[in-house]
């Protein structure tokens, strides 16, 4: 929701005529820009119809609408997806994204169980041409995509609306304040399941209902890690013989860089040890292979299925749906988006799957999580590359502090389950009937 076009005041100006003015000059726009990005990635040509509302989807009945915006929301929402799944009476499920690694992610977790469509932009004529085609019987918008018309006519159709795991930070509250107008129609009828209280008490700012707001908690605490993704861990780790390994998810432009440079603090000391180097951008994988290349750095990709060998110091995992699979076959993780201001990435899955878990600074999208776990002695901070190296280099050295950060992570995940539970409670009292 793009509350920073809203940053100076238009005096005389209703805010509601200029969002609307503002949303249909930028719809062509961002539609331009995604024609351009689908030049160099395919992906982005994927039904670009959809972005204006022009869905081809077909249901018996009204579907259980979910909206996750890309691969972070979809992994999250998987085991309350699954859920609808089993329990919506027959009743099919839609799922929207707003990316196309997200739609990936959705194919590659559910297959032909449901539906995938793209969400349009947040243009009057977009939504209602969705709404039209689709007929959801219900929406849950999972964390917080906050977008005036979609909520706005939702809500005129006297549609159920569910914001799961809702989580909006300090500042963009601050920013969403500016278009609250926008919002004093449609969030009364909203039912909002917030992550912390801090989240309830935002969200309250903005129009929601008191009597419609609870915290029920992360749902990626209540994540499900299957017993074949551990074995498919175990079976990579196997071929790794007697190797350290240690994992950088879900990394960033600028913090490549940073990761390589730790790997040189670790290669001094250990110098067999191998580096699982996932970028968190499909579009970067070339971009990141170069940068290898430019330090001479011997790497095998993971998409070119060659063995990782001796001589190999980092296999670059260039290859979707992975992930998980190599954190459960790495013995240290540090988390991305976190050396530099990205906000930072998920935290629950290396230390669910008992790993000890490093992150940088930056873990504005997540504050309560990290610091908790950082409380509990689950979690290092660093704040460069070289202290990156130092702290993995300690715990690879160091198994009884690898194993005791671990234990700690893996108890706090499992304290803090339940998320699940109470949102398909809330979800079926808004009158979407999920179990």
């Amino acid at each position: 929701m793009p509350a920073s076009l809203f940053h100076y005041s238009y005096p005389g100006v209703p805010v509601s005529f200029l969002y609307q003015l503002l949303i249909c000059i930028a719809a062509p726009l961002v539609f331009l820009a995604t024609c351009l990005r689908g030049v160099r990635d395919r992906s982005y040509r994927d039904r670009l119809w959809e972005r204006f509302g022009f869905t081809q989807l077909k249901f018996s009945q009204s579907p259980i609408w979910l909206h996750a915006v890309s691969v972070g929301e979809v992994q999250a929402a998987t085991p309350l997806i699954r859920r609808l799944l089993l329990n919506s009476a027959q009743r099919p499920v839609l799922i929207t994204t707003s990316t196309p690694t997200g739609a990936a992610r959705v194919k590659a977790l559910f297959g032909e169980q449901l539906s995938h469509a793209y969400l349009p932009y947040d243009t009057a004529a977009a939504v209602r041409r969705f709404l039209r085609r689709v007929a959801p019987y219900g929406v849950i918008i999972m964390e917080t995509e906050l977008w005036p018309n979609l909520l706005s006519e939702c809500a005129q159709q006297h549609l159920p609306i569910v914001l799961g795991s809702a989580r909006i930070s300090s500042r963009t509250a601050a920013r969403y304040q500016q278009l609250r107008a926008l919002f004093a129609r449609s969030m009364p009828a909203v039912e909002v399941g917030a992550q912390t209280a801090a989240d309830a008490e935002r969200l309250l700012g903005l129009g929601a209902l008191p009597e419609h707001v609870r915290v029920t908690g992360n749902i990626k605490f209540d994540i499900e890690i299957s017993d074949s993704v551990r074995a498919t861990g175990v079976a990579i780790r196997e071929r790794w013989a007697q190797r350290l390994v240690w994992i950088a998810g879900s990394t960033h432009d600028g913090e490549e860089q940073q990761v390589l440079a730790a790997h040189q603090v670790v290669l001094a000391t250990q110098p067999d040890a191998l580096l699982v180097l996932a970028p968190r951008h499909p579009q970067r994988f070339a971009q990141v292979a170069a940068l290898l290349k430019t330090h001479n750095i011997e790497f095998v990709t993971r998409s070119s299925q060659q063995p990782v060998l001796p001589q190999h110091s980092v296999l670059l995992l260039d290859t979707l749906g992975d992930l998980t699979s190599f954190y459960a076959a790495s013995d240290v993780a540090f988390v991305g988006g976190s050396l530099v201001p990205v906000g930072g990435h998920n935290l629950l899955e290396p230390a669910a799957l008992g790993l000890p878990v490093i992150t940088g600074p930056h873990t504005f999208n997540a504050p309560d999580v990290a610091d908790q776990f950082a409380e509990r002695g689950a979690l290092r901070y660093v704040y460069s590359g070289k202290e990156l190296g130092e702290v993995v280099l300690e715990l690879l050295n160091s198994p009884t502090e690898r194993n005791r950060q671990a234990m700690l992570a893996q108890a706090f995940v499992q304290e803090n389950r339940g998320a699940l539970a109470r949102l398909l409670e809330l979800i079926n009292e808004a009158g979407i009937k999920a179990s």
